[in-house]
This record gives structure tokens, sequence and C-alpha cells, in this order.
């Protein structure tokens, strides 16, 4: 299991609700419902899979998604719309353990209408997927008792038809077809077939159910009390299909839903699309601030963008509070009890329940960026083990005062400040980079090796080969030169230099491990100065402080702790300093700076 995967498991809610599985492609896997959607996803990636072929889908998931729902009933007809609205490739753990058959309508002059379990991006038109091939059947068979559509696959172009290519078959004669493949059929007739039947099979049934009744009635009346319990059976499975489920409440018809979070830099905003009570579009969408913009502005921008995109006409917007939103021809709606504002909530945790699975997941592309630079860095410097761990020395000197050094720690591509270590140069007269460096990389792994701490799998010398060579000596004076690898970096060209190779290796200036050694060496350097400046303060401070007769250590220690500087010292006020060093000390300290 993937980093990106793993994270997204841990960030799913206790919730229950729908969860969508999308393969390498964004292509919609797999929609299932949930009472836990956490525990539920996570089921599918454990050892014990229930088939083989919940293997191969966990084996293709790249992403997860989920809308949460107040109930697991609502889960449940939620998952029936996002089905149909989504079209996934494969349900395998579905209920029922079937693929859900489908009604297409070919595209093809004189198209065909019939069943099928493949949905291809053809520019057809299907519909469903359906609960039952019952249902499929039943739907097909009463299309062709009123409307006389061709079976066969014949490529019925205009000039196939005009010479005459093609004769009628045994439909023709049967009267289930009229004959198009000879021209017996006008077009615009059976065009008129195919939009009758668009119309059916989108939910208008009310004219087949109504010739199903008369044909029932005419078979009662000829006392053929058999057939006519067929066709009953037949109008009983179709108003069971066409009693539709409801997320919400039918009473709830025709609305959109629309709640903001907003954060400093961004904002979260969730749209949800309802439709004779159902759920039918669901989607969170985070918004980049540019200026301190309001939640109405927000809004007003996201729900043109969402309304467009889902071409929604609902006339009702439902909001979380009342805002400044105005659009031609909507009403815009707080509600305060009831389904509306059922769905209000719903939406509002969909949103909250989106920006902490965002704010997990930016967590997890960070740790995969660095994981992503450890490896870069041990293919690109050909080392044997993955530098998890890596120190950076770096020497700073002025004028060849105050000669210090400073190690800075990288533990999985982030610092330890907590191991960041300072060097004053104690063996070393005057500025000499290279025995510098060779005392203070000596000082510090004899004392990791005493310690028996870990040593680094990766050394970073901010120089070039003399101060790589020097750093070199320590390595071999404690015979660890075997143990860990070591590097220098020289900043003109960026050279990368190794042990024994004059040649250096240049390493793309975008490349990842190039960036990353250069902000361990820039970081070791900044923590370098930083202690090299504070020990000139202090230094330049002493030199001053110390000419005055009657002020020790101490009264040192807390000017320097309230005025920094000797020159805020200097222009303090008297009284100010008696607040901190007492009347008689603040008067000779005020006297010297007067006098010099």
């Amino acid at each position: 299991m993937s980093d990106t995967l793993h994270i997204n498991l841990l960030s799913l809610p206790e919730s229950p609700g729908v969860y969508r599985f999308y393969d390498k492609n964004g292509k919609i896997l797999y929609v299932g419902k949930a009472k836990n959607i956490k525990k539920r996803v996570s089921s599918y990636f454990t050892k014990n899979k229930d088939s083989w072929k919940t293997s191969t889908l966990v084996k293709k998931i790249r992403q997860i998604e989920y809308i949460v729902t107040s109930t697991e009933a609502d889960a449940l007809l939620l998952e029936n719309t996002l089905i149909k609205e989504l079209q996934p490739k494969y349900n395998i753990q579905l209920k029922d353990d079937k693929t859900y058959p489908w009604i297409c309508i070919k595209k093809e002059r004189f198209p065909r209408v019939f069943t099928t379990r493949r949905v291809i991006n053809d520019g057809s038109k299907y519909f469903g997927p359906y609960p039952s091939v019952k249902v499929v059947n039943t739907l097909l068979n009463l299309i062709r008792d009123i409307y006389p559509l061709r079976t066969c696959s014949l490529i019925l172009s205009e000039e196939n038809i005009k010479k005459k290519k093609f004769k009628v078959c045994l439909e023709y004669h049967l009267g289930n077809c009229k004959g198009p493949c000879e021209g017996f059929e006008l077009e615009k007739t059976y065009k008129q077939y195919i939009e009758n039947i668009q119309y059916i099979l989108k939910g208008n049934l009310g004219e087949i159910i109504r010739l199903l009744k008369e044909e029932m009635g005419k078979l009662s009346d000829e006392l053929k009390f058999e057939e006519a319990q067929r066709i009953k059976e037949k109008i009983e499975t179709i108003k069971r299909y066409q009693s539709r489920s409801v997320v919400v409440s039918p009473n709830v018809r025709e609305v959109d839903v629309i709640t903001i979070l907003q954060e400093e830099k961004k904002a979260f905003v969730n749209f949800l699309m309802i439709r004779k009570g159902s759920i039918v579009h669901g989607m969170t969408v985070e918004v980049a601030k540019k200026l301190n913009e309001s939640d109405a502005d927000i809004i007003n921008f996201v729900l043109l963008e969402m309304r467009n995109q889902f071409e929604s006409q609902a006339k009702e917007v439902l909001l979380e509070e009342s805002l400044d939103v105005e659009m031609e021809g909507i009403r815009f709606f707080v509600p305060q009890r009831g389904e509306k504002k059922t769905l209000v909530d719903l939406s509002k945790r969909n949103v909250i329940a989106f920006r902490q699975e965002k704010i997990k997941r930016e967590l997890l592309n960070k740790k995969k960026k660095k994981n992503n630079v450890i490896e870069s860095l041990q293919k690109d410097l050909k080392l044997k083990v993955k530098p998890i761990h890596i120190e950076c020395f770096d020497n700073s000197n002025l004028q060849g005062t105050n000669a210090v050094a400073a190690c800075v720690v990288f533990k999985k591509g982030k610092p330890s400040k907590k191991d960041y270590r300072h060097f004053n140069i104690k063996t070393v007269v005057g500025p000499d980079d290279f025995a510098s460096m060779e005392e203070v990389v000596y000082r510090r792994y004899s004392r990791l090796l005493k310690e028996e701490e870990d040593l680094p799998q990766l050394i970073v010398i901010d120089g070039g080969r003399g101060q790589l060579g020097a750093a070199l000596k320590a390595l071999e004076r404690l015979k660890i030169e075997d143990k860990v690898a070591v590097i220098g970096i020289a900043k003109r060209l960026e050279e990368i230099f190794f042990p024994g190779d004059d040649i250096p290796l240049y390493l793309d200036k975008r490349s990842d491990s190039l960036k990353m050694i250069q902000h361990i060496r820039n970081e070791a350097h900044r923590f370098g100065i930083e202690h090299h400046r504070g020990k000139r303060s202090k230094n330049a401070i002493n030199s001053v402080l110390d000419e005055i007769k009657g002020i020790g250590l101490s009264t040192k220690e807390k000017l320097f702790k309230k005025f920094k500087t000797i020159e805020n010292i200097k222009k303090a006020e008297i009284k100010e300093l008696e607040k901190f060093v007492g009347k008689s000390k603040a008067q000779l300290i005020h006297q010297f700076f007067i006098e010099n």
C-alpha cells in the first residue's frame, strides 16, 4: 500500500456514508455504502480478502473519496443514486453480488435499444444501472410491444438503403420491425420512437402502465386469466421500479445546498444537488483566497460554477446562514428545522470532513516528498544505505577572530534542532579552516562513539577538496571512514566532492537531491553565523563594560539581557538604568558613557 493511500485510510471519518474507489487514472472503480466509512474501507486492505475479485479491486485502488450521510439508510439510498450517476467500472461487494445491467440506445441511424453490462464511451446513451435483469427485460419487452424497433446490426446508411443492399428479415414478417433496412420506415418516425423511449427510461412509466392495464382488462374479458396474471406481475414489477427511493424526503423536490468553511488563505465549499428527494451530485472544492473575500463573495463564485457544471435549474438554494447573495430567479433560504435543515447540516459535515482530510493529506505529501528526496540522494550519490540521518559542518571566523564551527542534524529529511551543536575552536591558532574542520569533526564523532550514539549515514562538509580532506583525516583517526559516507560541497559551482576522487559531481540544478544538500548546507551556515555573531557581540560588550570599575559579571548580564546592545545601554536614561542595576551602578554607567 502506498503512503498516500495509507494516510487516505487514516483520515477517513467514522461516520455513515458512501465511499468511492478510483484507479491511477482517476477512473471510478467502485461505489459502496457503510455504517462506518473508516472501518468498512479499511476492511478491504486486510490480508484475508473475501474473494479474488476483491483482491483485484484493491490492487487497482489509488484514491478514495466519500460523502458523509446522516444514517446508514441514507447511505444505502445515496449509493444507488451515485452508481447510476457515476457508472463505476465494477462493483464487487454488492449485496446481490451481480453486475448491474444497463439499457443502451446505440448511436447510429435507426438506433437499436438493447441491454448490456458494458458501458462504452462511444456517444451512445446508457440508462441505468438497473437492480436486476428482470426489470430490464420487462422494460425492453414493454418498449418493443409498443414500438417496432430493429434488432439487427446492419449499417443502415442512406447510401446502403438506396443501393438495396439489405433484405427484410423474419422480424419484419412477424411484425416486430417496420423494415427500415429496405426503406419501408421513415427516419423521422423512428426518431420519434426513440424520443418517447428515452422519456420512459427517465422515469415516466405512466403510459406503459396504462397500456398494460388495458391489455390486462382485455385478457380478463376473454377469460385468459393466466396471461392476465403475467401482465399484472409485469405492472407490479414496473411499479416497484417506478417508486424512487429518496435520501431526504419526496417533499424536498428540487433544491441546491451550499455551505462554506473559511480559513486565512483559503476556503472550502460543499455543494449538494437535490432532485426528487435524492442527492444526485455532491462536491467539495477548495478556493484559494487572493484578498479577504467574504463568505458571500466565495459562495457567489462557487455556486455559479457548480450550477453551470451540473446544469442546475433549481429555484431554491439552501444556506447555513443569511448572506448577501443574489442570483436572478433564485430564492436563498436558511432553514431552521426539518428536512431542509438536515440537508444543510449534511453539507456542513462534508465540508468539515474534506478539510480534515486535506490537512492529513498535506502532512502525508510532505512526508512522502522527504522520503522521495532521501531515495534520490541515495541514488544520485550512490550511497549504500538511505541517508536517514545527515549531519553538516560549517566553519565561521572573521579576520581570524572568534573562530567557531556549527554542526546541524537532519533526520528523515527534517531538521533535528535539539541535536544541533556549536563548537568553539580550541586547538587551532589563526584562520586555518582545514585544521578547524578536522578538530570539530574529530570532537563530534569521538564523543558519539564514547557515548555509544548512532553515527549518521551521510556527512556533508561545507567546502571543497581541502575541507573534505581535513574531515576525512578526523574520521580515519577514529577508524570510522568506512562506516560513514562523507561529501563536500563547494559554493561557487555547487560541486560535489567525494573522497579519493578528483572529478567532482555536478547534480542537475533543479534536482531534489541538490536542493536538499543546499538546504542542509545553508542551515549549517545560518546556525554557525548566528553563534559567531553572538560571540562577537558578547566579546564587544565585555570589552567596553569591563572598563567600568564597580560593574561585575552579574550586572553586565542584566544590562545585556534588557538592552541587547552597547548602543542601547549608552542611549538609556539614568532612571531606566536604575530600575535594573540600582542607583549607584546606574550613575557609574551613565557617567562612563558621558566621558567616553
